[in-house]
């Protein structure tokens, strides 16, 4: 096996929401590629996700690159900016820079780095017309620098299955149970490693919502998701303020771990 050890940078895209374990902790696609990787390398394979939800960039890379870099891995993956081309005062010119200098710190080591093209959550949100072109031109700076630093690219945006509402989460942002699963294969293959079965099954699109009951449930959603959102941007706060990291150690990682759907 290439790899001994993981270790898992970023925001809530990679400390897995809203894919629960059984006593409500978040697995997601990083702890599903660990378990299939320590599968292959046996018992002394090290897993780390130091992963917060919420963070922006500036403090991934001050927080948990510094720490990540210490671990020494062998494979890393670094998912970042998703939370910043929500903001007001994205600089897209300023995080590019410094997310190309971060991978060439990690090749620099040695380490395989998995980057992600991430998925077109727009679709379902509001602020499109602002929100889109940055991701766009995040997805392209990403593409560009996964090939001037050789590292593995994971093209979730030209995958079209991620148009299925059925990956994603009520709150219309995070991916469900099986959008990991879906992430977690893409991510293998990348790696040349044959995923589960099961994990690129599609499942079923929900059948079309009659226009009033729509719009109900995008008042619904406004009242549960979007507005506590705001309410957290006008108050400076973050839904990861209270959170750590929920493998901060590197450290062996269980081969196989429970399923929920």
């Amino acid at each position: 096996m290439r790899w001994r050890n993981f270790v898992a940078v970023g925001d809530s895209f990679t400390e897995g929401l809203d894919d629960p374990y059984p006593d409500g902790s978040f697995r997601g696609w990083a702890d599903l590629v660990a378990a299939t990787l320590a599968a292959e390398a046996g018992p002394d394979f090290g897993y780390a996700n130091l992963a917060i939800r919420g963070r922006l960039f500036g403090n991934i890379v001050a927080e948990q690159v510094p720490a990540a870099l210490a671990m020494r891995p062998e494979l890393v993956s670094f998912a970042a900016g998703g939370n910043d081309v929500l903001r007001r005062n994205f600089d897209p010119d300023a995080l590019i820079e410094r997310f190309d200098k971060v991978v060439a710190e990690f090749r620099a080591t040695g380490a395989d780095v998995l980057l992600f093209r991430f998925a077109d959550v727009m679709a379902r949100l509001p602020g499109q017309r602002l929100v889109a072109p940055r991701v766009a031109m995040l997805n392209r700076a990403v593409g560009e620098t996964a090939q001037r630093h050789g590292a593995k690219l994971v093209d979730l945006f030209a995958d079209e299955v991620f148009h299925n509402p059925a990956l994603w989460s009520p709150d219309r942002l995070h991916l469900s149970a099986a959008g990991h699963r879906r992430v977690a294969a893409r991510v293998l293959a990348a790696l040349d490693v044959v995923p589960d079965d099961g994990w690129l099954v599609v499942p079923p699109r929900p059948a079309p919502t009659p226009w009033l009951a729509a719009r109900g449930a995008d008042l619904r959603w406004v009242g549960q998701h979007f507005a506590p959102w705001i309410r957290r941007r006008i108050t400076g706060r973050s839904s990861g303020d209270t959170i750590t990291a929920k493998r901060p150690v590197l450290e062996p990682y269980p081969q196989r771990q429970p399923f929920v759907d």
